[in-house]
Parts: structure tokens; C-alpha cells; sequence
């Protein structure tokens, strides 16, 4: 975001404004730590800020400072509508097609407010008046974090700020792990600390409380856990009727397609989640090195997002999406085998 931007932003916000800030649908920790961090910022300003969020979030996430204030539109959709439309600003964080949002498109394609677009996916749609946009950013929580500094206001980075902005830096870097972790990322963790998160705690509230249906769950995807040796790829499956089994609750199976990814001589993992309510298939990839599964979600299964990380999905049954996606990986053999 260019200098002139940060100067136009800076005016906008100079008096009370009415403000929303929407996340992606199906919010994991980068989205709710974003949204909520920068809540907790423009309040400061007295701002009118409501955080909405398309569809209703894992529990894990619920113990965010501000959790208790977002609406969520599938819910409250009414209510929700009537903010976005006399809404004098739109923040969306941490994706970049309004599609994104499901149910949430329409009312924020027609809404009058001025778009201000924040987020580190690639290829940006074009809907926004301000767009700040960093592929090589570990997360929207730690573009957050530059905005409010390029802002002028580091300063007022308070507990609730930067407890929120931990959060998503670390679920988006797999707790500081992954390549998109750099020097200035631990820079702003530290800083983030001194602010007064606490890692311990934020890290036990999202990793180290688990329901006894929840490991149940991870054992029945690891059993279903496949491997293509000759194409160093591996894949996981879930019908509707194994979730339905150990009382599936959204967040459940977050992280499980890592475990085929931790395979030695793998670099390329998938799962396949049947959500019989939307009639899809959900699909996570995440891969190591330069092979892009953000190009293979985008020509093959109607997603995207990073290089090393991506989501789409299918209309097909389970079985046949894992044909379908089995079928397409020899053409990938020379990628797979040369990475």
C-alpha cells in the first residue's frame, strides 16, 4: 500500500465513521484474529465498528477478545444487511474475491462503502478503492499489524490488539514453522508479546483442547490416509457418515492434511471432506517447495490461495472426486518427481 494510500485512509478515519469488517467465509484463525485486532484498533477512534463474519467459526476461536460482538450473517442476516448497507467503510481481510463470503456476496457487491481490501492470497479481484495486497506476508494478521504502524499508530497496540494479531500469525505460520515465516514476522511476535499476549495461553486454547469425539476422528482419517508413492503424493478422506459418526463440529478436522504432508518423501497432500448440507466435496492441499497447489485448486477444483497451501472444491461424490483427482496426477509426475 502506497504512501498516498496510507494519507487518503488516514483522513477517512479522522471522524466516526460506520464500519464494518467482514471476513472470509468459514473464518479460521488468520480471519478472526484480523478482524477482531483491527476492531479493537478502530475503536480507539470511536468509531461504529462491527465485525461480520458469513457463517459461524470453530470453537476453538470463541475466546478472542471481541468474540461476544460479531454477528454472523447466516443468523442475523437482517441485521447484518442494514449495517453493510449504510456502512461508510467496508473493511474485507484475508481474502480477496468477493465470493468469498457466500451468502454475504450480493448485499456487499450493492453496499455504497468505501472497500478497503487486506490480505497476503494472490491474485487479487479488483473491487476494492484501497487494496493492500503481500503474497510474501505470513498472514493478514501480520499485514494488520504494518497497517496500523504504517498508520502512525503502533503505539496503540493494546493486550486485546495484539492478542488477536498473535493468534493469526501463528495458526497461518503452523505455530512459526512454515517458509512464509521471516525474521520481521518473529520481529512482531516479540514485539506482539511485550504488548502482552500470551503464547502459552493462546496457543493452548487453539491446539491443546480437544473433545474425546474430536482424536476419534483424527484416528478414522488416519486410517483412511493413502499414499502414491511413485507420485510423492498422499490423500485423506471423510464421508458425511464417518463425520456424523464422532459428532463432527467445524473446526474438527483442521490441521489433519498436514499429517499426510509430515510423510517422508511426500510433498504433495490432499483431503476430502463430504459436506452433504452444501452437497460438495471440501478439499484442502498443502504441498512443500515450489509446487503450487494455489495453480492446482484454481484449473482443477474451483479454489486457490497460496503456493504451499490452498482450498477447493467439487460437485462430484467423494469417490468420484478422488478418481477425478487421482486421474489428474500423472500429468503432474515430472513436478512431483523434480521438486
Amino acid at each position: 500500500m502506497i504512501q498516498q494510500d496510507i494519507e487518503k485512509i488516514k483522513l477517512l478515519l479522522a471522524t466516526p465513521k460506520h464500519i464494518v469488517i467482514v471476513p472470509h467465509k468459514n473464518p479460521d484463525g488468520d480471519a478472526m484474529g484480523s478482524t477482531l485486532g483491527l476492531y479493537h484498533y478502530l475503536k480507539k477512534y470511536n468509531h461504529y465498528v462491527t465485525v461480520i463474519s458469513p457463517n459461524d467459526y470453530p470453537g476453538f476461536l470463541k475466546w478472542v477478545p471481541g468474540d461476544n460482538t460479531v454477528l454472523i450473517h447466516d443468523y442475523q442476516t437482517d441485521t447484518c444487511n442494514n449495517l453493510i448497507n449504510k456502512a461508510d467503510i467496508i473493511f474485507t481481510l484475508d481474502f480477496n474475491a468477493i465470493h468469498r463470503t457466500g451468502n454475504m456476496e450480493t448485499v456487499l457487491e450493492q453496499s455504497k462503502g468505501i472497500k478497503i481490501l487486506i490480505d497476503h492470497h494472490q491474485e487479487p479481484d479488483d473491487y476494492a478503492e484501497f487494496i493492500f495486497s503481500d503474497v510474501t506476508m505470513s498472514s493478514t494478521c501480520e499485514m494488520i499489524y504494518h497497517f496500523i504502524d504504517m498508520l502512525g499508530d503502533s503505539d496503540l497496540i493494546d493486550t486485546n490488539i495484539a492478542t488477536c494479531l498473535y493468534l493469526g500469525i501463528m495458526t497461518d505460520t503452523g505455530s512459526f514453522r512454515f517458509p512464509c515465516t521471516t525474521s520481521t514476522t518473529h520481529r512482531i511476535i516479540a514485539n506482539l508479546i511485550e504488548k502482552g499476549a500470551d503464547s502459552a495461553y493462546i496457543h493452548n486454547q487453539v491446539y491443546d483442547t480437544n473433545s474425546y469425539e474430536k482424536l476419534q476422528l483424527l484416528g478414522c482419517a488416519l486410517k483412511n490416509l493413502k499414499v502414491i508413492p511413485e507420485l510423492r503424493t498422499a490423500y485423506i478422506s471423510l464421508s458425511q457418515e464417518e463425520l456424523n459418526t464422532y459428532n463432527f463440529k467445524k473446526g474438527d478436522t483442521e490441521g489433519i492434511v498436514n499429517y499426510g504432508l509430515s510423510l517422508d518423501n511426500i510433498i504433495f497432500a490432499a483431503i476430502f471432506i463430504e459436506d452433504k448440507q452444501e452437497g460438495i466435496i471440501k478439499i484442502s492441499l498443502r504441498s512443500k517447495g515450489n509446487f503450487s497447489v494455489n495453480d492446482f485448486s484454481r484449473v482443477h477444483f474451483n479454489g486457490g490461495g497460496h503456493i504451499n497451501a490452498a482450498g477447493g472444491r467439487s460437485d462430484l461424490s467423494l469417490n468420484d472426486t478422488i478418481k477425478n483427482f487421482i486421474s489428474i496426477l500423472p500429468s503432474y509426475s515430472k513436478a512431483l518427481n523434480d521438486e
